[in-house]
């Protein structure tokens, strides 16, 4: 569907929706950001702060009041791996597009060289494939619709070349991109761009570590009058964005709209991380008649053992793959195609987690219902 078409069909919907809704206010944009940052809630924890500057992102541009001349919002996402910056992305696209791939990732850690700016730009005049203009990007995914935006991710920024990276300032600016053949023209200015980086990780992770440096330099940065009321995220927030004003130069800086610096994840984050986990597993297990149930010390034990500041969600994942389902796949794989419906407990015994089979055919095994979304999340 071409863009006019889009914007005639979007109108009609508005007048439509203005005799229905009186004097309610109508946009262009054709989404609830109420339910947005619901849903982005639900698969995002621990980063509140995070979460309430988007949805003040999302109501400007909801509005319609942002510059027309530049993309609808710049973004940068920083901070440890595994606390959700790529996952709020792919959330977002599915509360707006209804598909979580439904934007434009460009993995950032491909273009290590100087000529792979060809990438996004396409080859220069006289070289091979200059006259068709190929590029990375999605034309479509990023130039959205009348009434949705496109979404936009350069993900592990600081891993390309620094002349990939100044391609983008332009981009970033004014938003336009000009292919270098000049007869294609990509559009960013109905576009949210987000880059994600891990720039300050080491750092993090030694402080994690408890290392001295980190310690002792903590401590110097708490001593300062003006840091006596400031947080210990407030500390590394001063590391991380330290470290972005050493790789990047101010003029790219400055081209943000916003700077955030995800947390570490806590263990009150880790439960409903886990429960995701284990909702996901239970339903691919369905096939096989089979249901997993963790008590609550094994619980217990799964959110300590896969406790990791530096690593995050992704290390409850792989703590849950060795004590969960490398024993369920053994288990499993024993029983017999037709065999009676079975329940795995897990639960710790003389120190260590057992899975342990219920034969009883009274054992329902109906997992809860497994939302699309949680599905499309963790079962890929």
């Amino acid at each position: 569907m071409s863009f006019i078409t889009t914007k005639l069909k979007d109108l009609n919907e508005h007048q439509q929706q203005n005799i229905l809704q009186g004097t309610r206010l109508v946009t262009r944009f054709r989404f609830d950001v109420n339910q947005v940052i619901r849903h982005i809630r639900s698969k995002i924890w621990g980063q509140d702060d995070v979460l309430r500057r988007l949805e003040e992102m999302l109501n400007i541009i909801w509005a319609d009041i942002t510059e027309t001349d530049r993309p609808l919002y710049v973004a940068l996402f920083l901070g440890p791996t595994g606390v959700g910056k790529t996952e709020i992305v792919r959330a977002l696209s599915e509360a707006i597009h209804g598909n979580r791939e439904a934007y434009c990732r460009i993995d950032m850690n491909t273009l290590t060289q100087e000529h792979y700016t060809a990438a996004l730009t396409g080859a220069p005049p006289g070289y091979v494939g200059s006259k068709e203009g190929n590029s990375l990007f999605e034309k479509e995914k990023i130039e959205g619709s009348y009434s949705k935006p496109g979404i936009v991710l350069f993900d592990e920024l600081e891993k390309a070349n620094d002349q990939v990276i100044y391609s983008l300032l332009n981009v970033m600016d004014n938003g336009l991109l000009v292919m270098t053949s000049g007869e294609k023209v990509i559009n960013f200015r109905n576009t949210m761009i987000f880059m994600t980086s891990n720039i300050g990780s080491k750092e993090i992770m030694s402080y994690a570590d408890g290392g001295f440096k980190y310690t002792f330099r903590k401590l110097l940065w708490f001593l300062q009058p003006s840091h006596w009321r400031k947080s210990e995220e407030d500390f590394l927030r001063s590391v991380v964005l330290s470290q972005l004003e050493k790789r990047f130069s101010p003029e790219f800086i400055n081209r943000f709209d916003d700077i955030f610096v995800f947390q570490w994840l806590k263990q009150d984050a880790l439960e409903h991380i886990l429960d995701m986990n284990i909702q996901a597993l239970n339903h691919r297990i369905k096939k096989y008649n089979c249901q997993l149930q963790l008590e609550q010390t094994a619980r217990k034990y799964l959110i300590e053992e896969g406790f990791d500041k530096r690593y995050g969600a992704r290390f409850l994942k792989r703590t849950i793959r060795k004590y969960i389902e490398v024993p369920l796949a053994s288990q499993i794989g024993r029983r017999s195609q037709e065999e009676s419906p079975i329940l795995f407990v897990a639960k710790m015994q003389n120190g260590k987690l057992h899975l342990l089979e219920t034969k009883d055919p009274k054992s329902s095994i109906e997992t809860e219902p497994l939302s699309k979304e949680t599905k499309q999340l963790l079962d890929r």
